[in-house]
């Protein structure tokens, strides 16, 4: 008979238990750092982020970026999709948590979601600073291998195909992010994201931002998906809270905006004399 290991692997987390309780931690560690001991007096939420994710604390401009990041995140509004997700769920009483994994599936895809962001992020990775190379490949929208789970990629990543000139608020997070690193992802793409705009024909989105800025906080591309996902989770749950509050009488109905397909006609209009039961 052969001993098998059940053990978890992880080099993020050592726990050590309780002597009574070995299903309580007496003490918890985070990539070394004792985390109630010392992380909770001495760090901010953001640097207790990065440590998490990257291993080691940031410097002062990571730990500042990554703040003030959040902050563009944090609330994309009632426009965005994600956050209707949750109001959806929130008007119609659902449980807290459906309302939050409706804002997950509808925010992971790929016009403004998290996968987006991954698609962004690999073109950092191949194209740089080129500006050469990120006209030739936002010109030609990746294409993903897994044809069931993602359909092909219709804009270029980064950039919102609807839009006509960068909104406003797209504008102050970039002219604000950009002045964390010198030279860095943010910085470049403040002086050239017009350029861009001018190739495709439509202007950056906060998704390409969040891509430049996870460049620039040295994450790669998985890490970025899942924080872009959990950053924009508070609006879409205070948006769910408010609309459960307020009830569906004041929750938008776009019936006469909404045309069918094949409409059969009314009801009564209907033959049915060839169906048997």
């Amino acid at each position: 008979m052969t001993n098998k290991d059940y053990g978890y692997h992880t080099a993020i987390w050592r726990d050590e238990p309780e002597p009574d309780n070995p299903f309580a931690a007496r003490a918890s560690y985070c990539h070394g750092y004792d985390v109630y001991g010392e992380i909770l007096q001495k760090a901010s939420w953001a640097e207790y982020i990065y440590v998490l994710f990257m291993g080691e604390r940031p410097s002062a401009w990571q730990e500042a970026l990554l703040e003030k990041l959040a902050v563009c995140l944090v609330n994309p509004g009632p426009r965005e999709l994600s956050v209707r997700a949750a109001m959806n769920g929130g008007v119609a009483g659902s449980p807290h948590a459906a309302s939050l994994m409706s804002a997950l599936a509808v925010g992971s895809g790929q016009y403004g979601g998290s996968h987006e962001v991954y698609l962004c992020m690999q073109l950092w990775q191949q194209c740089g600073q080129d500006l050469a190379r990120w006209n030739d490949a936002l010109l030609k929208p990746p294409v993903t291998e897994q044809a069931d789970i993602w359909p092909a990629m219709e804009h270029a990543p980064g950039f919102d195909p609807n839009g006509e000139t960068t909104p406003t608020p797209v504008s102050q997070s970039l002219t604000y992010l950009a002045t964390f690193k010198d030279g860095g992802a943010l910085a470049w793409l403040r002086d050239n994201h017009e350029s861009l705009a001018g190739t495709l024909g439509y202007p950056l989105a906060m998704s390409g931002i969040a891509a430049a800025a996870f460049v620039d906080l040295g994450m790669d591309e998985h890490q970025a998906t899942m924080l872009y996902l959990i950053m924009r989770l508070p609006g879409a749950a205070a948006h769910a809270l408010e609309q459960r509050r307020l009830g569906w009488k004041k929750f938008p109905f776009y019936a006469e905006a909404i045309e069918l397909q094949d409409d059969p006609g009314p009801k009564n209009n209907i033959d049915l004399s060839g169906i048997t039961l």
